[in-house]
């Protein structure tokens, strides 16, 4: 095998590379072509480590599987490279360079010349070292700005894309309902709406640049019993089809979506991986999504091991290929040799093989893996001596200054300002005591997901590869005319409490204290949020909440900031801190965005994705809940959030006046409009997010006091009007009837404009009239907001 920037092999001109034929006729062609193992070999992924040298990659050899032998494999070919770059700290050149000469010797060794789609997780940002941490998706949800995650993904789109990277393993779309569960930090936040917009903005975002994006977790996974990771779930029908299934409907119908994870959960005893109805009955016969479905990681041999619904790894592979799942992830384990003996016995089909083998391969065709002039160089190393590894090294940089930019940009829309007694925007003081475990931590901003954190961490002895700098840092360099003093205090989940008494001291002789509070992120039990760190409750980590009331004792103004996963309870500083600031792992331009709000260089923009709670029990919650759900005479626990969802403070003042409302009634076909006038009313530039939520009385089923149906991020300059015009449609009220179908009935229906889940600002009574109404998945979805500038 040569390095010569073109293939060692010529690549056919059979009917299946012709780029002139229809996409069918050429996958219809090869499939046909095929033998049975070179089938199957296109069904599952092998996991993999690119060559910090630029070598070939080596499997991967992960705790729950043995490793695989790659020559034996390759002979029939391979469908999947699971995570070549995120697997261990490599230069991200002589990554694409590994990745470059891996697809080489894939292509060469099977009789077709087919090349293997390389996947890598992006929740976050490009999960590889050296690349840019954007703040987590719970932060995504606080800046109800759609657009501007949109452009987030495309730009992690071309970071994947020009290094040989053909799938993108996000967003996900799994809707909070316990905030115990760990990976809440994963989520958009709480309602489904919002759920589905920003997820689907990322999915056009990513999908925009060529690279496939993968919906996940279908479905149900955030509604595990207890919060616990991989848990069953219970929820009945009507709540997985309005809550649950909500985003993922949405994203399949406007965004493009080539790709579905399944989750690892069971509903009702039924797992994702083995349920028809939902993969290929929902999913593809009702919706018309025509990707590919690719496993959780393990999750088939999941099937066998936690599920218990099939008697061994062959059962498993044929009940997962049977109802639906394309691609087994991360390697082979049950498509490789058991699927193989089960259908030599005839226990499985060859005709499901077929099918899924079809889907694997229009997309490969789509993203020109089948084509004559395609080739294995990335746009990286176009015109780069890929002989020289020494030359490769370093050309790379997946953290530039623009990609910096955006993510501060994000990480400023998502902070959120809870609580102000008018200490901040905080003047220069002479003494600023920072006091919290996440003061001097420099990965306190980052998600489980971030490469730092997932994989970094497992690799102390070399550098992390970004500059990650530390919330005291920012503080120093925001307010550089004052002294910062800095203690930890305690540990984010540390018994010890050594530290307090300095921390306190610390605290008396300065003018204000920040507290730095939250979370580490982690996996499976070595964080206090990310996958399988589950929280028992909603108390902050570990002898935080000691210290915050040590602090409050002081007298000394305390404004606590929060870097955390989750939302947490905080106890008396809801009403006796000076200001409470949240934020939800930011990323690596986290701590300037916070420092920048403190300052007032930097106008508080966020709203809560999630509700923050008063108290630490009482879970699950969230806001939207059926009347039974909120506080009662008839029981002694009342959920009522300290800060509703939608909740986020300014430094300027919104006025709202002037509601019309064009018609009071509309058919169940119909649509309303009304309009009001917003105005800044203080003396700085400021954004205030409209939330348009529906209140339906009376209906047929059940219904959430509130449900958002809308929202808009609307910036105005100081002094400036406009006017906010919304168009309703009637469509927006539908929810799933005692039937199982999805209807929209005759009645009253109050609309709520509002600033937050609990503070409706404008409210009116409109009537829809006629008879009860069934949709289905094409029915409008969104109100359609207008701003017209008065000033």
């Amino acid at each position: 095998m040569t390095d010569n920037v073109t293939l060692d092999i010529e690549r056919s001109t059979a009917i299946w590379n012709d780029p002139t034929q229809e996409l069918t006729t050429r996958v219809d062609a090869l499939v046909a072509a095929m033998t049975l193992a070179e089938k199957v070999a296109q069904l599952y992924g092998v996991w993999v480590g690119a060559s910090a040298d630029g070598g070939e990659v080596a499997p991967y050899q992960h705790e729950m599987e043995e490793t695989v032998d790659l020559d034996a494999l390759l002979e029939t070919g391979l469908g999947q490279l699971t995570r070549p770059f995120g697997t261990a700290p490599v230069d991200p050149a002589l990554g694409a360079l590994s990745l470059l000469r891996t697809q080489q010797r894939i292509v060469a060794a099977n009789r077709f010349g087919i090349p293997a789609l390389a996947h890598e997780e992006c929740l976050a940002g490009f999960a590889t070292w050296g690349a840019t941490a954007y703040p987590v998706p719970l932060s995504w949800g606080a800046t109800f700005n759609p657009g501007l995650i949109r452009r987030m993904a495309a730009t992690i789109g071309a970071d994947l894309r020009r290094l040989g990277v053909h799938q993108g393993l996000a967003p996900v779309l799994d809707v909070v309902r316990d905030a115990r569960w760990g990976r809440v930090e994963e989520t958009v936040g709480e309602d489904p709406y919002l759920v589905g917009t920003v997820a689907t903005a990322y999915v056009q975002g990513l999908e925009s640049t060529g690279v496939v994006a993968t919906l996940k977790h279908f479905v149900g996974y955030s509604a595990s019993r207890a919060g616990r990771n991989l848990a069953p779930v219970g929820m009945g029908p009507r709540e997985r089809a309005d809550v649950m299934l909500l985003p993922f409907e949405m994203a399949i119908r406007e965004s493009g979506v080539r790709s579905v994870m399944h989750a690892y959960t069971d509903t009702d005893g039924m797992p994702s991986a083995a349920d028809e109805e939902l993969l290929t009955g929902l999913l593809r016969d009702t919706w018309g999504f025509t990707g590919t479905v690719v496993a959780d990681y393990f999750g088939i041999a999941f099937l066998h091991t936690l599920h218990g619904v099939a008697g061994n790894w062959g059962e498993a592979a044929g009940a997962a290929l049977a109802a639906g799942v394309d691609v087994e992830l991360p390697t082979v384990k049950t498509f490789g040799e058991p699927l193989r003996a089960a259908l030599a016995a005839g226990q499985v089909p060859e005709a499901l093989v077929d099918r899924a083998v079809h889907r694997v391969l229009t997309q490969k065709a789509q993203l020109g893996l089948l084509d004559p002039d395609w080739s294995p160089v990335p746009p990286a190393l176009n015109g780069v001596d890929i002989a020289n590894p020494d030359a490769v090294r370093g050309i790379v940089d997946l953290d530039p200054p623009t990609n910096r930019a955006l993510a501060r940009e994000v990480a400023e829309q998502a902070v959120v300002l809870l609580r102000n007694d008018g200490i901040l925007p905080l003047a220069q003081a002479t003494r600023i005591a920072v006091v919290g475990p996440q003061a001097g931590s420099p990965t306190a901003t980052l998600g489980c997901y971030s490469f730092p954190v997932h994989v970094g961490s497992r690799h102390p002895q070399l550098p992390v590869g970004i500059d990650l700098p530390t919330l005291a840092r920012a503080l120093g360099g925001e307010f550089p005319a004052s002294e910062v003093l800095v203690e930890v205090g305690v540990g984010v989940d540390s018994p010890e409490t050594d530290g307090i008494a300095a921390a306190v001291e610390a605290a008396r002789g300065a003018d204000v204290v920040i507290a730095a509070l939250g979370d580490r992120a982690g996996l499976f039990g070595q964080g206090t949020s990310g996958e399988g760190c589950d929280a028992e409750s909603l108390a902050l980590p570990g002898l935080q909440q000691q210290l915050l009331d040590a602090l409050l004792d002081t007298g000394t103004p305390v404004v606590v900031t929060l870097i955390a996963g989750r939302p947490y309870a905080l106890g008396r500083a809801v009403d006796e801190a000076a200001a409470i600031v949240q934020s939800f792992f930011p990323g690596e331009e986290g701590p300037s965005a916070i420092a920048g709000l403190l300052s007032g260089r930097v106008e508080p923009q966020g709203r809560l994705p999630v509700s923050v709670p008063r108290g630490t029990g009482g879970q699950p919650t969230t806001y939207l809940a059926a009347r039974l759900g909120h506080a009662s005479d008839v029981s002694n626990l009342d959920p009522t959030p300290a800060y509703g969802f939608g909740h986020g403070l300014s430094y300027t003042r919104f006025d709202w006046s002037e509601l019309t409302v064009e018609r009071a009634a509309t058919p169940t076909d119909g649509e309303l409009r009304l309009g009001f006038t917003l105005r800044n009313s203080g003396d700085r530039w400021g954004s205030e997010v409209v939330q348009l939520y529906a209140h339906d009385p009376v209906a047929s089923v059940v219904q959430p006091v509130q449900r958002l149906i809308g929202y808009l991020r609307v910036p105005l300059d100081a002094g400036n009007r406009c006017r906010v015009e919304v168009t309703v449609p009637a469509d927006v009220f539908s929810f799933t009837g005692r039937d199982g179908r999805r209807v929209v009935e005759p009645g009253e229906v109050e609309l709520r404009l509002s600033s937050s889940s609990t503070r409706p600002r404008l409210v009116t009574t409109v009537a829809l009239t006629g008879p009860v109404r069934r949709v289905d998945h094409t029915r409008r979805m969104h109100p359609l907001f207008t701003v017209n500038p008065m000033d």
